[in-house]
């Protein structure tokens, strides 16, 4: 069985080394059943890029993997339907 890696690459410099950033946040809001307030806390997870620095957000890294996951696929039942 033959292995293929393909990776993820920033779309400005084509690097494939990323550095994980995450923010960490708290949502407030009022209700109306209650004086007190509702809140929310938020990680939000990105990646930046290690050469120009551009930052991707995870639900476009995760969106361009099943894509390149799709493609891969495709690729390979179409060379299998070839032999």
């Amino acid at each position: 069985m033959d292995v293929v890696s393909d990776y993820f690459l920033c779309d400005e410099c084509e690097n494939k080394d990323f550095v994980r950033i995450y923010n960490f946040s708290v949502r407030f809001r009022t209700v109306n059943f209650s004086d007190e307030m509702m809140y929310d806390e938020i990680v939000e997870e990105s990646y930046q890029c290690t050469k120009c620095k551009k930052i991707f957000p995870k639900r476009h890294v995760d969106k361009r993997l099943k894509e390149m996951i799709a493609e891969r696929h495709e690729s390979a039942v179409a060379a299998r339907g070839k032999g």
